[in-house]
């Protein structure tokens, strides 16, 4: 899972298909279509169902509300005894989830059982499954070649009919996922019209499933480009979830540089072949942050080479590289051979997730993190904040910015931000604070919201005041603590909150 902050252009919300905030290409059928694909009997395609989701969008201007309804629908398909795949967008922040046939009009009641938004898969259950006990499951089958011709099925725009479009494998290549808009993994893009309400559908070729489809190409850069999720992340997903829980992608936080200049190769010392990329950055809390440093030479990994633009020949297709931790799971080894100041060194790391970069992606199915003392309002630094209240301070964008180029996340893990100040007597003319990122409180260094929580408590060099210090601005916001300590069960009763701090669940 190779660290590049890309979005996507069509970036897919969740409870929606593919690109559903952006126009999508229409569903046509290019004109030079190869012959027709035989489609199987209709009923072979009942375990095909609609996914109807009522979800609750959470609110982070507001955090102690629990959200904003709303609803959408998408496509999954039956892969064993009462389990559905679909796409982790799909179902991302549900409340209600119904399920429903092609030949039954009857609701049926489903629940999520595993979710992985890192790559946009996820599997319900129906609550009764004996409905579906004689629906025949689909089976799986390989990664498409280049030029052939595959089939995407599902219910677009929310039809309560199958829809099949046809199209043909045009590239598979190393892509961003935008679900998370931080995630890449292998991705196929074919021409089929992949609609809103197609994603979670499978894609077939010769009567089994060689993709998911999840996500599309909109506007007029591009035309008829849609992805689906190869087998091989699919097969990852369900050998992930096999003991019970999901761990998430291992990284090993590296990202590289192509040695493609004979001078600079000359200088590295490399033997020529084309063999050896340079590492140009390595996180200190990565996988390999105590083992590789940058200006290292990367030769192999698990003993296949590595080609000197970051590529590598894995499973008989050249990939890149990432492609061979992409196998892995939390805990397993990689094996690496690299070179530092000419010298060879072969050794292992253990993999792991890299936390830090998840804050700078959208996340789900999470309630909004929170502390309120005397109108104050403080919530931890991460995408899904910076966009909900169009964050404009210098000093938060640049931390958010650079929170993984300058490796900011080292001395502050999670970075907290004063977002909001409510309106009272206690807090006036204390306005152009908000927004700002919370240096210090009572003289403790607030490195995650449970410090603010804990720091507000304490008292600090002035114990008749509460002070809070903010990056980059020159005075301190300083509260007299009696008069706040009074005014806080007012402000909570005027502003309806009940619940004055959320940290997260035990």
């Amino acid at each position: 899972m190779k660290m590049r902050f890309l979005i996507p252009i069509s970036a897919a919300l969740a409870f929606t298909a593919a690109a559903s905030a952006q126009e999508l290409v229409p569903d046509t059928v290019p004109a030079a279509s190869p012959p027709p694909i035989e489609a199987p009997l209709i009923d072979e395609w009942e375990g095909i169902v609609n996914i109807e989701v009522s979800v609750l969008v959470p609110d982070y201007r507001e955090p102690w509300n629990s959200g904003q309804p709303s609803g959408g629908s998408g496509t999954g398909f039956l892969i064993g005894k009462n389990r559905f795949l679909t796409n982790a967008h799909v179902v991302s922040n549900a409340s209600k989830l119904v399920i429903r046939t092609t030949n039954d009009p009857e609701p049926h009641p489903a629940r999520v059982v595993f979710v992985a938004h890192d790559c946009d898969l996820a599997i319900i259950e129906a609550e009764d499954g004996s409905h579906f006990d004689k629906l025949k499951p689909l089976t799986f089958g390989g990664i498409p070649k280049l030029n052939t011709e595959v089939i995407a099925v599902g219910y677009p725009i929310g039809g309560d009919r199958i829809s099949v479009t046809r199209g043909v494998v045009s590239r598979i290549d190393f892509r961003p996922f935008s679900h998370t808009q931080v995630d890449s993994h292998l991705a196929i893009q074919v021409d089929a019209a992949i609609n809103p309400g197609n994603s979670g559908g499978p894609v077939i070729q010769s009567g089994k499933v060689v993709g998911v489809a999840f996500q599309g190409f909109s506007g007029r850069v591009a035309q008829n480009v849609g992805y689906i999720i190869p087998v091989p992340v699919v097969e990852r997903f369900l050998k992930d979830v096999e003991d019970g829980t999901y761990d998430h992608y291992v990284d090993l936080a590296v990202s590289d540089f192509a040695i493609e200049n004979s001078a600079q190769r000359k200088a590295l010392g490399l033997n020529g072949g084309g063999i050896g990329v340079m590492i140009a950055d390595v996180e200190p809390a990565g996988s390999a942050g105590d083992i590789l440093k940058r200006g290292d030479v990367l030769l192999s990994m698990d003993d296949n080479p590595v080609f000197n633009n970051g590529l590598i020949r894995f499973e008989g297709e050249l990939m890149d590289m990432n492609e061979v931790v992409e196998r892995k799971f939390a805990g397993d080894k990689l094996k690496l051979a690299y070179q530092r100041d000419g010298k060879k060194t072969e050794t292992e790391v253990t993999l792991k997730r890299f936390d830090p970069y998840v804050k700078l992606g959208e996340q789900y199915d999470q309630r909004p993190r929170y502390v309120v003392y005397a109108g104050l309002v403080f919530q931890p630094m991460d995408k899904n904040l910076m966009d909900a209240h169009q964050i404009a301070d210098r000093a938060a964008n640049y931390m958010f910015d650079n929170f993984l180029t300058e490796k900011l996340y080292v001395e502050r893990p999670e970075p907290v931000l004063l977002t909001t100040i409510l309106a009272d007597e206690v807090n006036t003319y204390i306005t152009p604070y908000a927004q700002s990122v919370v240096d210090e409180i009572n003289g403790v260094k607030i490195k995650s919201l449970k410090d603010v929580k804990d720091a507000l408590a304490k008292k600090g060099e002035k114990p008749g005041f509460v002070v809070i210090k903010l990056l980059e601005k020159g005075r301190p916001l300083v509260l007299k603590r009696d008069f706040a300590d009074a005014a806080h069960p007012r402000i909570m009763q005027t502003y309806n909150i009940t619940e004055d701090a959320y940290l997260g669940a035990d």
